[in-house]
C-alpha cells in the first residue's frame, strides 16, 4: 500500500486533489466500490480539528486527518513518525496575500519554517519519501517577462512584492537545498492563479461569484464591488491544477521547478464580464477602495512548455466553464 500524505488536505486545493487521486485509484482498480485500493490517504488540517472539517465528496477516498500546526517542529515530526509516507503533497500554507501582510510572522513561520520542519522530519524519519512542494507564480512579482510572447519561464528572475511570495521563493530555495545536498526527492510546482468550486470568498473570482449569487437571491443591492480590473492573470481551473500535481509527483524531475500555467492572461475586467453574462440580473460595477492593493502584481502569464514536455500536461477546462461552475457553487450554498 502506498501511503500518501496531503498537507492542508481540508483546504480548497487539498480537497480537489484528494478527489482526483481517489478517482485515479478507482480507475486503476476497475471498480466503483472504493474498497481494496492500492493507496492509503492521510491529511492535515489547521486550525480546525478533524472532527470539524467539512466532509469530502462521495467520490473521495477515506482520509485519516491529523491536526497539525506546521509552526511546531515536534508536531510535524510526530506526523512523519505516525504516517511514514511514500509521497507528500505539501499544500499547507497561509495562502492569501492580504493575510500575509497582516500576519507576516505567521506567514513566515507557517510557510517557510513549516516547510523546513517537514523537510527535516522527512530527512530523519522517511528519507525515501517523494515530496511535491507547492510554490506560487507570485514569486515572479513585478519582474518583466523576457520574451516577446510575454510569458514567464521557470528560470526568470523573481520580483517578490509581498510576504507570501517571499515565503514561497524561500521555500523553493529550501527545496533545492534539500534535493541537491540532502538527497530528498523534492519537486517544485509553481502554479499560476486558480479557482473553481469550493474556493473561499477571500479570493477574487470566488468573491465575485458570491456577490452575484447574493444579488440573485435578493440579499444584496444589484451592485458588485471590485478592485483593480486592469491587472491580468493566467487563471486555471483547480481541477486542471491538481491533475498537474499528480503528474509532477509521478514524473517530475527531482530538484526542478515547473510552471503550472495556461500561457493566457485575460484582464480581470474581462473575467468579470464573463461572470456577469451568466446572470439575468442587471448588476452595476463599483470600484471599492478597500479592494485596491498598492502591491498588486500587474501581469502574470506563464509558459507551460517545461511541464508539458516532462508530463504531457496541458489545461483541459475552459475558463468560462470554470467560472460558470464557480457561480453555480455559490448559488447552491
Amino acid at each position: 500500500m502506498k501511503r500518501i500524505l496531503i498537507t492542508g488536505a481540508s483546504g480548497f486545493v487539498g480537497r480537489h486533489l484528494i478527489e482526483w487521486l481517489g478517482a485515479g485509484e478507482k480507475a486503476r482498480r476497475g471498480t466503483r466500490s472504493g474498497k481494496g485500493g492500492h493507496s492509503e490517504f492521510f491529511g492535515t488540517c489547521f486550525p480546525e480539528r478533524p472532527e470539524h472539517c467539512e466532509a469530502l465528496g462521495a467520490e473521495a477516498p477515506a482520509v485519516k486527518l491529523f491536526h497539525v500546526d506546521f509552526r511546531s517542529e515536534a508536531s510535524v515530526a510526530a506526523l512523519m513518525r505516525d504516517v511514514r509516507p511514500d509521497e507528500i503533497y505539501h499544500l499547507a500554507a497561509l495562502s492569501q496575500v492580504r493575510a500575509s501582510w497582516e500576519k507576516r510572522r505567521e506567514a513566515v513561520e507557517t510557510n517557510l519554517m513549516g516547510t523546513f520542519h517537514l523537510f527535516e522530519a522527512a530527512r530523519n524519519l522517511a528519507p525515501e519519501v517523494r515530496i511535491l512542494f507547492i510554490s506560487s507564480s507570485d514569486v515572479y512579482g513585478d519582474a518583466k517577462p523576457r520574451t516577446r510572447k510575454r510569458l514567464f519561464f521557470e528560470d526568470d528572475r523573481d520580483g517578490v512584492v509581498n510576504p507570501y511570495a517571499f515565503t514561497k521563493i524561500a521555500g523553493e530555495l529550501l527545496s533545492e537545498f534539500y534535493s541537491r545536498r540532502e538527497k530528498l526527492a523534492v519537486v517544485v510546482a509553481r502554479p499560476f492563479p486558480h479557482t473553481g468550486p469550493g474556493q473561499t470568498e477571500v479570493f477574487v473570482c470566488s468573491d465575485w461569484a458570491r456577490q452575484i449569487a447574493r444579488i440573485e437571491r435578493g440579499e444584496a443591492e444589484p451592485v458588485i464591488r471590485v478592485g483593480n480590473l486592469k491587472i491580468k492573470r493566467d487563471y486555471l481551473d483547480v481541477r486542471d491544477v491538481v491533475r498537474a500535481y499528480a503528474l509532477l509527483m509521478a514524473r517530475g524531475k527531482v530538484g526542478e521547478v515547473y510552471n503550472v500555467s495556461s500561457g493566457n492572461a485575460p484582464a480581470l475586467g474581462d473575467i468579470l464580464r464573463t461572470m456577469l453574462s451568466f446572470t439575468d440580473h442587471k448588476i452595476k460595477v463599483r470600484i471599492d477602495p478597500d479592494r485596491l492593493r498598492t502591491s498588486d502584481i500587474p501581469y502574470l502569464a506563464g509558459s507551460n512548455v517545461k511541464i508539458k514536455a516532462r508530463t504531457g500536461w496541458t489545461p483541459r477546462i475552459a475558463l468560462e466553464t470554470t467560472l460558470r461552475d464557480l457561480l453555480e457553487y455559490w448559488r447552491n450554498r
